[in-house]
């Protein structure tokens, strides 16, 4: 299952450097028992635990975790053909109301790893070609973000265990290694090297201390493995496609009559 897993992965990379987004099912858990896991790991980093209790708690009264478990089903649900006329219209209106009410607009077709936590809520907005890994904390006010045109067109790619501070805005076909932290505020333009530090407009590395003590109460390898990936699988992924001569290449592939 992990070179399968890998292999999609490795794909969804390659679609981010499309030069224009567009709806997919990249991000679309295959089965009900898909989703469960990746709600269990994403349950453990609000709570600690995955008791039903917890989930009843943060699905009841946490802004971010209902979100992403209106977010997985509806993505679940949309790659069905009976589910996607039976329960998809409604998943996806509950989804809406969410985005409305929260200001959150993340697409449920985005492909986002195990063990997702949204720190607040208000002004968080991704594009749905976007990559993320495991274990990744965003915070009121993130933005991952598309560009259709220059060397870096395309959507931003997200490695594992990466903290993004309020107000964090990435654009473009960027790679963000595994165990980086973007600052407050700051303004992404280039790719950020695994345990990174930068900040500021447009961001620049300040230190290499990471997201160290900011990614808290993470999703187990285990868990990572039921859901259907691989522990730091997306951060491998990303230092094989991160180099120029390889980002060239992704471009050519995702020509204009290739997108998705």
């Amino acid at each position: 299952m992990g070179e399968t897993i890998g292999a999609g992965i490795a794909a969804a990379i390659v679609a981010a450097a499309s030069a224009e987004a567009k709806p997919h099912l990249r991000g679309c858990a295959t089965s009900l028992g898909e989703v469960r896991a990746l709600l269990r790991a994403d349950l453990y980093r609000y709570a600690g635990d995955t008791r039903i209790t917890s989930f009843i708690k943060h699905f009841g009264f946490t802004p971010g975790f209902k979100y992403t478990v209106w977010m997985r089903y509806c993505g679940w649900a949309k790659r069905g053909r009976v589910t996607g006329y039976a329960l998809y219209p409604f998943l996806k209106w509950m989804l809406l109301r969410c985005r409305y009410k929260y200001g959150i607009a993340i697409p449920e077709y985005t492909v986002i790893g195990p063990g997702f936590f949204i720190n607040r809520f208000g002004g968080v907005y991704f594009v749905g070609d976007v990559v993320i890994g495991c274990n990744v904390n965003v915070t009121h006010g993130t933005v991952l973000g598309h560009t259709n045109r220059g060397a870096r067109r395309g959507a931003p790619v997200v490695g594992d265990r990466v903290f993004f501070a309020s107000g964090a805005k990435v654009v473009g076909h960027v790679f963000i290694g595994d165990d980086a932290a973007v600052g407050v505020n700051s303004v992404v333009t280039k790719d950020v090297a695994a345990s990174a530090v930068v900040g500021g407009i447009p961001a620049k590395q300040l230190s290499v201390n990471g997201s160290e003590g900011y990614i808290n109460r993470q999703a187990s390898e285990e868990m990572i493995r039921a859901a259907g990936w691989e522990p730091s699988s997306t951060g491998r992924r990303i230092n094989d496609l991160a180099s120029p001569t390889s980002r060239e290449q992704q471009h050519m592939a995702i020509g204009p009559a290739n997108q998705c």
